[in-house]
């Protein structure tokens, strides 16, 4: 089953979203506990609280998904050289046959 929150954020189908919510409730806990056995304001503990989940949310999604888009990118080179290394394997681009060429007219 799907958990949407706030309506219209599909938890289980956008990346990332899931351990957002997760380890924004995590730091909502932490700090918000935190600041109530530090102060014993219970009003001003759950505005600490409300404030560390948002920014423990917001701080993890951006760094999973900057982490997200590098995994792309490191699987889209490594696609492309899979392609190119099929396509010019034994051919004359081939740049390890170059190498293996040069090394023999060199001795």
């Amino acid at each position: 089953q799907s958990f949407k929150l706030l309506g219209f954020l599909d938890v289980k189908s956008v990346p990332c979203s899931r351990e957002s919510v997760l380890y924004g409730s995590v730091g909502s806990l932490v700090v918000g506990l935190g600041h109530f056995l530090a102060t014993s304001r219970v009003r001003r503990s759950c505005d600490f609280a409300v404030g560390g989940f948002i920014c423990t949310m917001l701080g993890y999604w951006f760094y999973c998904r900057y982490n997200l888009a590098q995994h792309r990118i490191r699987q889209r080179m490594l696609k492309e050289g899979m392609r190119n290394k099929i396509l010019f394997e034994g051919s004359s681009l081939d740049p390890e046959r170059k190498q293996t060429v040069n090394e023999g007219s060199n001795s």
